[in-house]
């Protein structure tokens, strides 16, 4: 028998008003997988990100995390993400606080620790995204590519089952992505099991165990990546795969 799939998302649907982003989503994410999700632009794949860990509320379907039923009302919130990390394209980071201050905030806030547990931990954290040497800094003084690996680290600390990357690369300066693909890579290797949604193709060539391709609030198709790049089994994957293998 296979194992419970860490993440098991079901007939997911989201309305905004009238506009009808998703529209009968099933994803289900094995433990220690990376799942690569691509598509055109409002294809539905941030919302499904966020549908993922309640920061947008399904319109119908269902969502469990590593056994928990984030849609269940009785469901404790911020106690279910600690499970869930999540990483966006903007770092939302507080100005005026170091980067281990970032870090530690939900450390301390949500999971309970004392400021000397809560700084040990941020401090592992900041040194597995190659930061250790940063930890009194604020993010002012600090590169895009730098800021995100915070974000990163803030994520982690909380020892997350899974992560969700929401286009984690697409607001730094192309010599920057590197450095955080580089802290993404070691993530995966560490077993975490992860849901991108990016632009990095070549990320998602090398690191993916699986791509899945979302247009019109639909996941059009999945596969392995050589399967999806090179491939491809619908008319619109293979259209879309033709644009962005132009540029």
């Amino acid at each position: 028998m296979a194992a419970r799939p860490i993440v098991e998302a079901r007939g997911i649907h989201k309305h905004f008003g009238s506009h009808h982003v998703l529209k009968g989503v099933d994803l289900a994410l094995a433990e220690r997988e990376l799942a690569f999700v691509i598509g055109p632009s409002g294809s539905g794949k941030s919302t499904l990100l966020r549908c993922l860990n309640r920061l947008e509320e399904p319109s119908s379907g269902s969502v469990v995390v590593d056994g928990v039923d984030m849609l269940d009302p009785r469901t404790d919130l911020n106690h279910a993400r600690q499970r869930i990390g999540m990483v966006f394209q903007s770092f939302n980071l507080y100005p005026h606080m170091t980067a281990l201050g970032n870090v530690t905030l939900a450390l301390r806030k949500v999971a309970g620790k004392t400021r000397e547990e809560a700084d040990a931990v941020g401090r592992t954290a900041l040194d597995r995204v190659g930061l250790a040497d940063r930890a009194g800094h604020t993010p002012g003084q600090l590169s895009g590519g730098q800021q995100q690996r915070v974000a990163i680290a803030r994520a982690i600390a909380l020892e997350p089952r899974v992560m969700l990357f929401d286009e984690p690369t697409s607001s730094l300066d192309p010599e920057l992505v590197g450095s955080v693909l580089g802290v993404m890579r070691d993530l995966r290797e560490s077993g975490m099991a992860m849901v991108v949604v990016s632009h990095e193709m070549g990320f998602a060539r090398n690191a993916a165990d699986r791509v899945l391709f979302m247009d019109q609030g639909l996941i059009v198709e999945e596969g392995t990546p050589s399967q999806i790049f090179e491939a491809p089994a619908q008319e619109r994957t293979r259209s879309f795969i033709g644009q962005i293998q132009k540029h």
